[in-house]
């Protein structure tokens, strides 16, 4: 079989090794994507550190990909051989993740990448949109949604014009999705917590009021309750979620409202639901069976929204060395070292 080089996790909590494994075969409906730019996300550093979610070994990573279409399976219509793509990746399957030169993946779940995009910049955006638009979105019932009608779909767009939201960690790669298409549903105000430096670029995609990350918890409630004075506040995204910020969101949301997180909640259920409140633990992956309705009606739509500017990718930074950069650059995610911008590898530059 024809090999590819791949960045692999030979064994639970082991080290990541530049080696080799067979490239997949395309199946119908399928298309195999020659990996050009791959993006790192925190899940992949605390993968190897705690052995958690992979289960089979050797095990390659990673789930934000662009690149290029070598090859389209039986019965697929949407794209060509050389489309520019963007797609997510999937877990289960190492035939499937991004740390590697080339990966399948359903053709349902590919979308075009403009020209006006590169694609180090389109890598950022599959698994971070996913996060963002899967937990306010949903077109079926699943506990993982706030279950809002998406703006990508025409009876979405602008509909909760007048209502406030509330971003937590609006610099994080997720974050900055969340404040997107909160301007897109027509959230006003678009309230957003980061560090200092990033306010300037998050006005720019959406946010009207900014509050930094650093604010006390007593003085950021009362400066939440300042700016949205009697509104109810019936939506918060908490793309940090650690107990602080959890806690602060969860105080300031109205009796009826939801706040989505994207650890595990610090409130329980039955807790919640007794202050007429609710936790919604999103899961950001489109290829996920109670999520695939929502991310197939997400992909069909997203060529046109970064075509016309309703989103924009993560700023990136490119890692030298391809698949081996990112073993530091998984290190400086793990070290908490990175702001606002969005770590790139690039796998055919592999040596």
């Amino acid at each position: 079989m024809v090999q590819q080089k791949a960045l692999l996790l030979p064994e639970k909590f082991g080290k990541l090794v530049v080696g080799e494994r067979a490239i997949p075969k395309v199946e119908p409906g399928w298309v195999l994507v020659k990996i050009e730019a791959t993006a790192l996300n925190p899940v992949d550093w605390k993968i190897v550190k705690y052995g958690v979610f992979v289960e089979q070994f050797p095990a390659v990573l990673g789930t934000d990909a662009a690149g290029i279409i070598e090859e389209v399976g039986e019965g697929v219509t949407n794209v060509v051989k050389g489309d520019r793509v963007l797609f997510q990746g999937w877990y289960q399957s190492s035939d499937r993740t991004t740390f590697q030169q080339f990966s399948v993946v359903p053709a349902e779940f590919v979308a075009k990448v403009p020209s006006k995009i590169s694609l180090d910049q389109a890598a950022s955006i599959p698994l971070t949109l996913a996060t963002a638009a899967l937990g306010l979105y949903g077109k079926q019932p699943t506990k993982g949604s706030a279950g809002l009608s998406p703006p990508w779909e025409e009876a979405g767009r602008g509909k909760y014009e007048g209502k406030p939201i509330l971003v937590l960690g609006g610099s994080s790669s997720v974050g900055q999705f969340a404040i997107q298409l909160a301007a897109l549903s027509g959230f006003s105000p678009i309230i957003a917590t980061a560090s200092a430096s990033n306010a300037s670029y998050l006005k720019s995609i959406g946010v009207s009021h900014f509050i930094d990350r650093h604010t006390p918890t007593a003085e950021l409630l009362v400066e939440v309750r300042s700016i949205i004075g009697s509104n109810p506040l019936e939506i918060v995204y908490d793309a940090v979620a650690l107990p602080d910020t959890q806690k602060a969101g969860y105080e300031l949301l109205s009796k009826g409202g939801q706040i989505v997180v994207t650890l595990n909640p610090v409130v329980d259920e039955e807790t919640a639901a007794k202050e007429g409140k609710k936790f919604v633990h999103v899961f950001g992956n489109v290829n996920d069976p109670n999520q695939r309705e929502t991310g197939k009606s997400l992909y069909s739509k997203l060529s046109g929204l970064l075509e016309d500017g309703s989103l924009e990718p993560n700023r990136v930074e490119v890692l030298p060395n391809g698949l081996e950069g990112i073993v530091g650059g998984l290190k400086r995610l793990e070290d908490d070292s990175i702001s606002g911008i969005k770590l790139v590898a690039r796998p055919q530059e592999t040596a």
